[in-house]
């Protein structure tokens, strides 16, 4: 029993289907937004609005910004990664692990890619289209959904809701904290929220390719 739970893919078979296409439009929307705004230094249109709705938060609603805001940076995207990681492995699901890994550090490592080929700045020149602590924790989300999706044994439709909610909620809370501080842009967000969509499909297909979990794929 322990050798076929060891066996079981990243990612349900039922999720399989339609995270691909949905990577695949993550990825345009990152290439048209990186192109939309290459080499500007100020907020458009839709930031400054998001923007002006963001400011002047109260000190208590900044505080839970900040407090998002470490999840993202080095030791405490460590420590969440390293509680997902040992989770993973408690539940006898290595593939679910190198996952995480993989997904996480492809996803915030391709924002560090994107950000001088876009050249987009914020305060002073600091490099910001896309957000990398967006990135971070979307991938971490998904990663954490898609384990969920699969231990409940969830179908086509219950198991999107969940990946996508999922993704959509820890895009949504770092984006936000990101905006509050004035970290980056709102597009930024968006632009790192995509990136976590379009890097976790194509990093979970390519753990399944190397590990060989697609030929010995048991129900």
């Amino acid at each position: 029993m322990g050798r076929a739970r060891d066996t079981r893919p990243a990612v349900p078979p039922p999720v399989r289907g339609w995270l691909g296409p949905i990577g695949a439009l993550a990825a345009l929307a990152v290439l048209v937004l990186g192109v939309r705004y290459a080499g500007h230094g100020r907020p458009g249109a839709a930031d400054a609005w998001v923007q002006s709705a963001a400011e002047g938060v109260r000190p208590r609603w900044r505080r839970l910004a900040l407090a998002t805001d470490f999840l993202g940076e080095p030791l405490g995207a460590a420590m969440l990664l390293a509680a997902v990681v040992t989770v993973c492995l408690l539940l006898r699901r290595p593939r679910a692990a190198v996952l995480a890994v993989a997904g996480t550090g492809l996803a915030v490592g391709a924002t560090k890619l994107i950000k001088p080929l876009v050249g987009r700045t914020i305060h002073d020149g600091h490099l910001s289209y896309p957000s990398g602590h967006t990135a971070f924790l979307t991938a971490l989300a998904l990663v954490v959904a898609l384990l969920l999706a699969g231990r409940l044994g969830l179908g086509r439709t219950a198991g999107a809701l969940l990946v996508l909610g999922a993704a959509l909620a820890a895009g949504a809370a770092m984006g936000w904290a990101q905006v509050v501080l004035g970290a980056h842009y709102p597009t930024d967000a968006l632009g790192g929220w995509c990136t976590a969509l379009a890097v976790v499909p194509a990093t979970a297909w390519l753990v399944g390719r190397t590990t060989g979990a697609g030929r010995r794929e048991r129900r």
